[in-house]
Protein backbone atom coordinates (compact mmCIF):
# COMPACT_ATOMS: atom_id res chain seq x y z
CA UNK A 1 0.00 0.00 0.00
CA UNK A 2 2.92 2.12 1.06
CA UNK A 3 4.53 1.77 -2.45
CA UNK A 4 1.33 2.45 -4.32
CA UNK A 5 0.79 5.81 -2.48
CA UNK A 6 4.04 6.64 -3.32
CA UNK A 7 4.12 5.75 -6.89
CA UNK A 8 1.01 8.16 -6.87
CA UNK A 9 3.18 10.84 -5.53
CA UNK A 10 5.43 10.45 -8.11
CA UNK A 11 2.89 10.55 -10.75
CA UNK A 12 1.58 13.74 -9.09
CA UNK A 13 4.72 15.66 -9.38
CA UNK A 14 5.07 14.81 -12.86
CA UNK A 15 1.92 15.89 -13.76
CA UNK A 16 2.61 19.46 -12.34
CA UNK A 17 3.49 22.25 -14.32
CA UNK A 18 6.01 23.91 -12.89
CA UNK A 19 6.36 27.06 -14.57
CA UNK A 20 2.88 27.87 -13.86
CA UNK A 21 3.90 27.09 -10.08
CA UNK A 22 7.00 29.54 -10.44
CA UNK A 23 4.61 31.79 -11.64
CA UNK A 24 1.85 31.64 -9.12
CA UNK A 25 3.82 31.65 -6.33
CA UNK A 26 6.09 34.77 -7.90
CA UNK A 27 2.70 36.98 -8.03
CA UNK A 28 2.14 36.12 -4.63
CA UNK A 29 5.40 37.16 -3.46
CA UNK A 30 5.19 40.69 -5.85
CA UNK A 31 1.65 40.93 -4.25
CA UNK A 32 3.08 41.05 -0.62
CA UNK A 33 6.07 43.66 -1.08
CA UNK A 34 4.05 45.54 -3.07
CA UNK A 35 1.18 46.10 -0.19
CA UNK A 36 4.12 46.18 2.08
CA UNK A 37 6.24 49.11 0.13
CA UNK A 38 2.92 50.57 -0.04
CA UNK A 39 2.27 50.52 3.89
CA UNK A 40 5.65 51.21 4.29
CA UNK A 41 4.84 54.62 2.00
CA UNK A 42 1.54 55.48 3.70
CA UNK A 43 3.15 55.27 7.62
CA UNK A 44 5.91 57.33 6.19
CA UNK A 45 4.23 60.23 5.34
CA UNK A 46 1.76 60.09 7.94
CA UNK A 47 4.66 60.21 9.88
CA UNK A 48 5.97 63.49 8.17
CA UNK A 49 2.30 64.58 8.60
CA UNK A 50 2.10 64.19 12.38
CA UNK A 51 5.78 65.82 12.80
CA UNK A 52 4.96 68.62 10.83
CA UNK A 53 1.46 69.41 12.85
CA UNK A 54 3.82 68.68 16.46
CA UNK A 55 5.95 71.50 15.57
CA UNK A 56 3.21 74.04 13.86
CA UNK A 57 1.15 73.43 17.52
CA UNK A 58 3.92 73.29 19.63
CA UNK A 59 7.07 75.14 18.66
CA UNK A 60 6.01 77.24 16.07
CA UNK A 61 2.61 78.57 17.75
CA UNK A 62 2.11 81.70 19.64
CA UNK A 63 4.36 83.46 21.44
CA UNK A 64 7.03 80.23 20.45
CA UNK A 65 7.04 80.71 17.05
CA UNK A 66 10.33 83.11 16.74
CA UNK A 67 12.35 80.68 18.85
CA UNK A 68 10.94 77.80 17.36
CA UNK A 69 11.60 78.94 14.14
CA UNK A 70 15.40 78.97 15.42
CA UNK A 71 15.44 75.71 17.21
CA UNK A 72 14.21 74.20 13.84
CA UNK A 73 17.61 73.84 12.22
CA UNK A 74 19.03 72.46 15.41
CA UNK A 75 16.33 69.86 15.37
CA UNK A 76 16.71 68.80 11.84
CA UNK A 77 20.09 68.75 12.41
CA UNK A 78 19.89 65.83 15.30
CA UNK A 79 16.81 64.05 13.99
CA UNK A 80 19.13 63.52 10.36
CA UNK A 81 22.23 62.47 12.20
CA UNK A 82 20.04 59.56 13.81
CA UNK A 83 17.93 59.20 11.49
CA UNK A 84 19.31 59.63 8.18
CA UNK A 85 18.85 62.33 5.30
CA UNK A 86 15.43 61.96 4.85
CA UNK A 87 15.11 64.67 8.10
CA UNK A 88 17.52 67.54 6.22
CA UNK A 89 16.30 71.02 7.24
CA UNK A 90 14.72 71.15 3.78
CA UNK A 91 12.71 68.21 4.47
CA UNK A 92 11.49 69.27 7.38
CA UNK A 93 10.66 72.26 6.39
CA UNK A 94 8.23 70.29 3.99
CA UNK A 95 6.65 68.27 6.74
CA UNK A 96 6.35 71.66 8.67
CA UNK A 97 3.94 73.67 5.15
CA UNK A 98 2.59 70.12 4.28
CA UNK A 99 0.45 69.79 7.89
CA UNK A 100 0.03 73.44 7.84
CA UNK A 101 -2.07 73.10 4.60
CA UNK A 102 -4.08 70.04 5.74
CA UNK A 103 -4.35 70.31 8.90
CA UNK A 104 -7.00 67.44 8.76
CA UNK A 105 -5.78 63.80 8.50
CA UNK A 106 -9.31 62.71 6.65
CA UNK A 107 -7.51 64.50 4.10
CA UNK A 108 -4.18 63.41 4.14
CA UNK A 109 -4.64 59.15 4.89
CA UNK A 110 -6.44 58.44 1.39
CA UNK A 111 -3.87 60.53 -0.52
CA UNK A 112 -1.13 58.78 1.16
CA UNK A 113 -2.41 55.39 0.21
CA UNK A 114 -1.82 56.68 -3.03
CA UNK A 115 1.14 58.75 -3.02
CA UNK A 116 5.01 58.99 -2.51
CA UNK A 117 6.12 61.92 -0.75
CA UNK A 118 8.40 62.63 -3.95
CA UNK A 119 4.53 63.43 -4.99
CA UNK A 120 3.95 65.79 -2.22
CA UNK A 121 7.37 67.58 -2.48
CA UNK A 122 6.11 68.29 -6.03
CA UNK A 123 2.54 69.43 -5.33
CA UNK A 124 3.49 71.48 -1.80
CA UNK A 125 4.39 74.75 -3.85
CA UNK A 126 1.14 74.89 -5.39
CA UNK A 127 -0.79 78.10 -4.42
CA UNK A 128 -4.04 77.10 -3.67
CA UNK A 129 -5.70 74.07 -2.35
CA UNK A 130 -8.19 73.52 -5.49
CA UNK A 131 -4.65 73.39 -7.64
CA UNK A 132 -3.18 70.86 -4.72
CA UNK A 133 -6.34 68.27 -5.20
CA UNK A 134 -6.66 68.11 -8.94
CA UNK A 135 -3.06 67.05 -9.57
CA UNK A 136 -2.91 65.06 -6.16
CA UNK A 137 -6.04 63.44 -7.46
CA UNK A 138 -5.09 63.15 -10.99
CA UNK A 139 -1.73 61.47 -10.01
CA UNK A 140 -3.66 58.99 -7.65
CA UNK A 141 -6.47 58.34 -10.31
CA UNK A 142 -3.95 57.75 -13.52
CA UNK A 143 -1.23 56.56 -11.78
CA UNK A 144 1.42 59.02 -12.44
CA UNK A 145 5.10 59.24 -11.66
CA UNK A 146 6.61 62.18 -10.21
CA UNK A 147 8.35 62.91 -13.40
CA UNK A 148 4.20 62.77 -15.38
CA UNK A 149 3.21 65.01 -12.08
CA UNK A 150 5.21 67.98 -12.60
CA UNK A 151 5.05 67.57 -16.13
CA UNK A 152 1.48 68.20 -15.70
CA UNK A 153 1.91 70.80 -13.50
CA UNK A 154 4.45 72.64 -15.78
CA UNK A 155 1.45 72.59 -18.49
CA UNK A 156 -0.88 74.16 -16.56
CA UNK A 157 -3.29 71.23 -16.49
CA UNK A 158 -5.53 72.59 -13.36
CA UNK A 159 -5.82 76.01 -15.14
CA UNK A 160 -6.38 75.21 -18.53
CA UNK A 161 -9.51 73.24 -17.13
CA UNK A 162 -10.04 76.58 -15.38
CA UNK A 163 -10.13 78.67 -18.42
CA UNK A 164 -12.71 75.68 -20.01
CA UNK A 165 -14.84 75.57 -17.31
CA UNK A 166 -15.58 79.65 -17.25
CA UNK A 167 -17.17 79.40 -20.69
CA UNK A 168 -19.76 77.34 -19.61
CA UNK A 169 -23.18 78.96 -19.40
CA UNK A 170 -25.44 78.02 -16.76
CA UNK A 171 -27.56 76.28 -18.56
CA UNK A 172 -24.56 73.93 -20.11
CA UNK A 173 -25.08 70.53 -21.25
CA UNK A 174 -21.26 70.08 -21.47
CA UNK A 175 -20.47 68.44 -18.23
CA UNK A 176 -18.25 70.81 -15.93
CA UNK A 177 -14.64 69.48 -15.54
CA UNK A 178 -14.76 67.58 -19.20
CA UNK A 179 -12.06 69.84 -21.48
CA UNK A 180 -9.23 71.90 -21.27
CA UNK A 181 -8.32 74.98 -22.92
CA UNK A 182 -5.79 75.20 -24.85
CA UNK A 183 -4.85 71.78 -25.33
CA UNK A 184 -0.98 71.78 -25.89
CA UNK A 185 -0.01 69.16 -28.57
CA UNK A 186 3.66 70.11 -28.93
CA UNK A 187 4.46 66.76 -28.65
CA UNK A 188 3.87 66.07 -32.06
CA UNK A 189 6.12 68.23 -34.08
CA UNK A 190 4.12 69.62 -36.59
CA UNK A 191 5.66 71.86 -39.22
CA UNK A 192 4.61 75.33 -39.32
CA UNK A 193 2.70 75.12 -42.60
CA UNK A 194 0.55 71.72 -41.94
CA UNK A 195 -3.28 70.67 -42.67
CA UNK A 196 -5.77 69.58 -40.83
CA UNK A 197 -5.06 66.27 -42.05
CA UNK A 198 -1.64 66.52 -41.24
CA UNK A 199 -3.11 67.23 -37.65
CA UNK A 200 -4.76 64.33 -37.25
CA UNK A 201 -2.06 61.66 -38.95
CA UNK A 202 -0.09 63.37 -36.08
CA UNK A 203 -2.81 62.82 -33.12
CA UNK A 204 -3.03 59.32 -34.68
CA UNK A 205 0.55 58.59 -34.29
CA UNK A 206 0.92 59.98 -30.68
CA UNK A 207 -2.40 59.12 -29.32
CA UNK A 208 -1.07 57.64 -26.22
CA UNK A 209 -0.06 61.21 -25.48
CA UNK A 210 -3.32 62.87 -27.22
CA UNK A 211 -5.40 61.03 -24.45
CA UNK A 212 -3.10 61.71 -21.56
CA UNK A 213 -3.49 65.80 -22.82
CA UNK A 214 -7.33 64.86 -22.76
CA UNK A 215 -7.55 63.44 -19.26
CA UNK A 216 -8.82 60.18 -17.62
CA UNK A 217 -11.51 57.99 -19.10
CA UNK A 218 -11.11 59.37 -22.75
CA UNK A 219 -10.66 55.92 -25.12
CA UNK A 220 -9.70 56.10 -28.87
CA UNK A 221 -13.42 54.92 -30.65
CA UNK A 222 -12.77 56.26 -34.45
CA UNK A 223 -11.43 58.31 -37.10
CA UNK A 224 -12.94 59.59 -40.16
CA UNK A 225 -16.05 58.41 -39.09
CA UNK A 226 -18.88 58.56 -41.90
CA UNK A 227 -22.19 59.49 -41.75
CA UNK A 228 -24.79 59.08 -44.51
CA UNK A 229 -27.85 60.97 -44.64
CA UNK A 230 -30.37 60.94 -47.31
CA UNK A 231 -27.74 59.69 -49.69
CA UNK A 232 -24.97 62.24 -48.80
CA UNK A 233 -21.40 61.74 -46.90
CA UNK A 234 -20.37 63.40 -44.05
CA UNK A 235 -16.90 62.30 -42.10
CA UNK A 236 -16.24 63.38 -38.86
CA UNK A 237 -12.57 64.23 -37.84
CA UNK A 238 -12.40 62.21 -34.77
CA UNK A 239 -14.66 60.03 -32.59
CA UNK A 240 -13.82 59.13 -28.42
CA UNK A 241 -15.85 57.50 -26.19
CA UNK A 242 -15.47 58.32 -22.01
CA UNK A 243 -15.99 55.42 -20.49
CA UNK A 244 -16.52 57.21 -16.46
CA UNK A 245 -19.35 59.45 -17.97
CA UNK A 246 -20.36 56.55 -21.09
CA UNK A 247 -20.50 58.90 -23.93
CA UNK A 248 -19.38 59.20 -27.41
CA UNK A 249 -16.89 62.52 -27.68
CA UNK A 250 -17.00 64.28 -31.58
CA UNK A 251 -14.10 66.06 -31.90
CA UNK A 252 -13.77 68.83 -35.32
CA UNK A 253 -10.16 69.89 -36.07
CA UNK A 254 -9.78 73.20 -37.49
CA UNK A 255 -6.83 75.55 -38.86
CA UNK A 256 -7.02 79.18 -38.08
CA UNK A 257 -9.79 81.41 -36.35
CA UNK A 258 -13.08 79.68 -35.30
CA UNK A 259 -16.30 80.60 -37.55
CA UNK A 260 -19.83 80.43 -36.67
CA UNK A 261 -20.51 77.38 -39.45
CA UNK A 262 -18.70 74.87 -37.61
CA UNK A 263 -21.61 75.00 -35.22
CA UNK A 264 -24.10 73.89 -37.42
CA UNK A 265 -21.45 70.92 -38.69
CA UNK A 266 -21.08 69.65 -35.00
CA UNK A 267 -24.39 69.93 -34.58
CA UNK A 268 -25.48 67.55 -37.21
CA UNK A 269 -22.71 65.59 -36.03
CA UNK A 270 -24.15 65.41 -32.88
CA UNK A 271 -27.69 64.83 -33.68
CA UNK A 272 -26.42 62.00 -36.03
CA UNK A 273 -24.34 60.30 -33.41
CA UNK A 274 -27.32 60.43 -30.95
CA UNK A 275 -29.51 58.94 -33.02
CA UNK A 276 -27.55 55.72 -35.01
CA UNK A 277 -24.87 55.43 -32.71
CA UNK A 278 -25.80 55.69 -28.76
CA UNK A 279 -26.47 52.54 -27.54
CA UNK A 280 -28.79 51.77 -24.80
CA UNK A 281 -27.57 52.97 -21.04
CA UNK A 282 -25.29 55.86 -22.95
CA UNK A 283 -25.51 59.61 -22.53
CA UNK A 284 -25.87 62.18 -25.43
CA UNK A 285 -23.15 62.93 -27.00
CA UNK A 286 -21.03 66.11 -26.77
CA UNK A 287 -18.39 67.70 -29.09
CA UNK A 288 -15.08 69.32 -28.91
CA UNK A 289 -14.04 72.15 -32.25
CA UNK A 290 -10.38 72.59 -31.90
CA UNK A 291 -9.28 75.40 -33.45
CA UNK A 292 -6.35 77.43 -33.60
CA UNK A 293 -7.49 80.44 -32.32
CA UNK A 294 -10.86 79.70 -30.21
CA UNK A 295 -12.10 83.53 -29.95
CA UNK A 296 -13.61 83.29 -26.73
CA UNK A 297 -16.07 86.16 -26.42
CA UNK A 298 -17.96 85.09 -29.61
CA UNK A 299 -18.18 81.50 -28.10
CA UNK A 300 -19.58 83.07 -24.99
CA UNK A 301 -21.71 84.60 -27.06
CA UNK A 302 -23.03 81.91 -29.28
CA UNK A 303 -23.48 79.62 -25.94
CA UNK A 304 -22.59 76.49 -27.73
CA UNK A 305 -22.63 74.77 -24.79
CA UNK A 306 -26.39 74.72 -24.36
CA UNK A 307 -26.13 72.20 -27.18
CA UNK A 308 -23.44 69.99 -26.02
CA UNK A 309 -20.63 71.59 -28.36
CA UNK A 310 -17.53 73.06 -26.89
CA UNK A 311 -14.39 75.06 -28.29
CA UNK A 312 -10.84 75.15 -27.21
CA UNK A 313 -7.77 76.32 -28.77
CA UNK A 314 -4.61 74.09 -29.23
CA UNK A 315 -0.77 74.62 -29.42
CA UNK A 316 1.07 72.84 -31.62
CA UNK A 317 4.47 74.20 -30.68
CA UNK A 318 4.75 74.93 -26.54
CA UNK A 319 6.16 78.53 -26.35
CA UNK A 320 9.29 79.33 -24.43
CA UNK A 321 8.77 79.07 -20.30
CA UNK A 322 8.85 82.69 -19.67
CA UNK A 323 6.08 83.43 -22.69
CA UNK A 324 4.36 80.16 -21.91
CA UNK A 325 3.49 81.49 -18.61
CA UNK A 326 2.41 85.19 -19.54
CA UNK A 327 0.12 83.65 -21.68
CA UNK A 328 -1.88 81.50 -19.32
CA UNK A 329 -1.77 83.83 -16.87
CA UNK A 330 -3.41 86.35 -19.13
CA UNK A 331 -6.57 83.70 -20.25
CA UNK A 332 -6.55 82.46 -16.49
CA UNK A 333 -7.16 86.14 -15.91
CA UNK A 334 -10.08 86.11 -18.13
CA UNK A 335 -11.31 83.14 -17.02
CA UNK A 336 -11.55 84.43 -13.26
CA UNK A 337 -13.19 87.27 -14.66
CA UNK A 338 -15.94 85.03 -16.35
CA UNK A 339 -16.44 82.89 -13.36
CA UNK A 340 -16.63 86.08 -10.94
CA UNK A 341 -19.43 87.53 -13.28
CA UNK A 342 -21.39 83.88 -13.54
CA UNK A 343 -21.37 83.80 -9.85
CA UNK A 344 -23.56 87.14 -9.82
CA UNK A 345 -26.11 85.31 -12.08
CA UNK A 346 -29.57 83.57 -10.25
CA UNK A 347 -30.76 80.38 -9.96
CA UNK A 348 -27.93 78.83 -11.57
CA UNK A 349 -26.69 75.42 -11.12
CA UNK A 350 -23.32 75.97 -12.18
CA UNK A 351 -22.33 78.68 -9.93
CA UNK A 352 -22.56 75.77 -7.13
CA UNK A 353 -20.48 73.99 -8.89
CA UNK A 354 -17.98 76.57 -9.91
CA UNK A 355 -17.71 77.71 -6.33
CA UNK A 356 -17.09 74.36 -4.81
CA UNK A 357 -14.05 73.48 -7.19
CA UNK A 358 -12.46 77.82 -7.59
CA UNK A 359 -12.17 79.53 -4.05
CA UNK A 360 -8.60 80.77 -5.03
CA UNK A 361 -6.82 81.52 -1.88
CA UNK A 362 -3.50 83.77 -0.82
CA UNK A 363 -0.90 81.60 -0.41
CA UNK A 364 2.91 81.88 -1.47
CA UNK A 365 5.36 79.82 -2.72
CA UNK A 366 8.21 78.36 -0.86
Amino acid sequence: MIEKENELSVQNRKNIDESLLFRYVSSIIENRKYRAQTQANQESILMFWEIGKYINSVLLGGERAGYGKQIVVTLAQQLQRRYGNSFEYSNVTRMIKFASRFPDAQIVVPLAQQLSWSHFIALLPLKTDEAFMFYANDAATRHLGKRDLRKQISRKAFERREIANSQLSEVSTVPFNMFRDPYLLDVFGLKENYLEADLEKAILADIEAFILEFGHGFTFADRQKRMTMDGDDFTLDLLFYHRILKRLIAIELKIGKFKPSYMGQMRFYLKWLNRFERQEGENPPIGLILCTEASRDQIELMELDKEGIAVAEYWTQLPPKAEFERKISEIYGEAQERLERRKTLPNSEIIQQIDCFYEPKDEDDE
